[in-house]
């Protein structure tokens, strides 16, 4: 037992001693590497202050040089600046020296000046006192004062004068009345004779003629529903009577006329004549109606050779051709007063072009005046203003009737060329006009109602169609409606007889089968 506690403590003091021996070792072979590191260290600092040396050396060398280099540039500049100063210096000393010597000749001048100055003032005084002397001895001479014999040579002259003065003025206005008077006639007569055109006056119906007279019947439709949507949607009214293989349209308003002209004559040529395609034939008319507009316009260009016009004043010359005045078809009177215009332009030495192109839109403002308020004369003006017309042409439209006093040849050539259009024999109808004018106001109060959609005054007046917006009027605001047109008719216009007003309400409900 002994032997094993012995035997331990053997092996525990070996291990102890080992331990402590390992201890020994570890801390020798950590003394060396500290003393390995701090070598190494101290190599690392010193290479890197022997850079930080080198460096700032580089740098020193960098810096001088930049600083020779900007102090080589800095003295040329300044050597470039300094010379400039030389040369401005030197240039302003010679401005100096030829200001000198302008102020010294100025000096002089002045001088010489100052001498002739007080030369011309003795002079002045010394003629001053010889006319005063001689006005003494005229005046002894005379028995007159300066101022009395002043007057008495001036009423005597005023005198003369004027009655010579007199007699000539007169004898001038006699001659060259006499002379105007035998020209102005000369001129008149001769454009006249030269602008021959013929005058028919406008009717207010239109006929077409029928295949047979079956066709009638498929005019009127089934309870007349078809001859009601032509009406309905032309505005004009269709007179179907016993007259053979015919159809009367009656508007007094061409463009409705011709409109309703053309939807009937495709429908006849067509066949199938119902609502549905009575109205789209009416559309296709408006445009057809619309392309013989322009055609109409460009056609009154050509003929009277005036050209450069906007294209809108050439449409707006084209839809006079559905407008009359005094039973005159305007177009035609517009074209005619150009006519008239150039020849006698020509009589006189004046601008024929000018005067062509005013005769022919003198009346312009006719194309839209049921449109727009005011008078044709105050339209027109406003239309060729707005298309940049001329001054001369817009004083020429705006004096043709007097509104203002004309001030050129050209604006007085126009207004006679009008008056002589407007006064041939059979050109104008009096009773036309009054009673276009009629129809035209019927439409234009009845429009004027809230709800209304379109208007159409037929039967010479003696009807009065209303179309009413549906989702506006209802069935009963329409008796309401009627009245109240009814009323304002009676207190705003005279017409002989008495005026139907009717209305017509229609719901329409559209789908298509896909």
């Amino acid at each position: 037992m002994l032997k094993y506690i012995i035997a331990a403590v053997v092996v525990i003091l070996a291990a102890i001693a080992a331990f402590f021996a390992g201890i020994v070792y570890r801390k020798k072979v950590a003394e060396r590497e500290i003393s390995s590191a701090e070598d190494e260290a101290k190599r690392i600092v010193n290479e890197a202050i022997k850079t930080g040396e080198n460096k700032q050396r580089e740098a020193l060398l960098e810096a001088k040089e930049e600083i020779h280099k900007t102090r080589t540039e800095a003295e040329k500049e300044i050597k470039e600046r300094r010379n400039e100063v030389i040369k401005q210096e030197h240039r302003i000393q010679q401005k100096e020296e030829s200001l000198d010597k302008k102020t010294e000749a100025l000096e002089k001048k002045s001088e010489t000046l100052s001498q002739k100055i007080n030369e011309a003032d003795a002079l002045k005084e010394e003629i001053t006192l010889l006319k005063r002397s001689e006005l003494e001895m005229l005046e002894k001479i005379s028995g007159f004062t300066a101022e009395e014999a002043k007057d008495y040579l001036i009423k005597k002259l005023e005198s003369e004068v004027t009655h010579e003065a007199a007699m000539k003025v007169k004898e001038i206005e006699e001659r060259y009345k006499e002379e105007a008077d035998t020209k102005a006639r000369e001129y008149i007569t001769l454009a006249i004779q030269r602008c021959a055109a013929d005058q028919v006056a406008e009717a207010t119906v239109s006929v077409v003629p029928l295949p047979n007279d079956e066709m009638k019947g498929r005019v009127i439709g089934r309870e007349g529903r078809n001859i009601r949507a032509i009406e309905n949607l032309t505005g004009v009214d269709l007179i179907i009577d016993d007259t053979p293989e015919a159809i009367t349209l009656s508007s007094f308003d061409p463009y409705r006329r011709e409109i309703a002209r053309l939807t009937l004559e495709k429908l006849i040529q067509d066949g199938r004549i119902h609502p549905a395609r009575i109205e789209e034939m009416v559309e296709k008319a408006k445009r057809d109606v619309d392309a013989t507009v322009k055609a109409e316009g460009e056609r009154a260009t050509f003929e009277t050779g005036v050209h450069g016009l906007n294209p809108e004043i050439i449409k707006l010359l084209g839809r006079m051709k559905y407008r009359t005045s005094y039973g005159q078809n305007v177009l035609n009177h517009s074209i005619e007063v150009a006519h008239i215009a150039g020849l006698l332009a020509a009589e006189l030495g004046a601008d024929i072009q000018l005067a062509k192109r005013a005769g022919l839109l003198h009346d312009i403002g006719k194309s839209i005046d049921h449109e727009v308020e005011g008078s044709h004369v105050s339209i027109g003006v406003d239309i060729a203003r707005r298309y940049k017309e001329s001054d001369a042409v817009i004083h020429a439209i705006q004096a043709h009737h007097g509104d203002v006093e004309p001030q050129t040849i050209i604006a007085c050539i126009v207004q006679a060329s009008d008056t002589i259009s407007a006064a041939r024999p059979g050109a104008r109808r009096e009773n036309i006009e009054n009673y276009i004018k009629r129809l035209e106001k019927l439409e234009e109060l009845t429009n004027a109602f809230p709800g209304v959609e379109s208007s159409f005054a037929i039967q010479a007046g003696r009807e009065v169609r209303i179309m009413v917006k549906p989702e506006e009027v209802s069935e009963d605001q329409m008796v309401l409606l009627a009245r109240d047109i009814a009323k304002k008719i009676e207190t705003e216009m005279e017409y002989p007889g008495q005026i139907k007003v009717n209305l017509l309400r229609e719901t329409r409900a559209v789908e298509y089968a896909k």
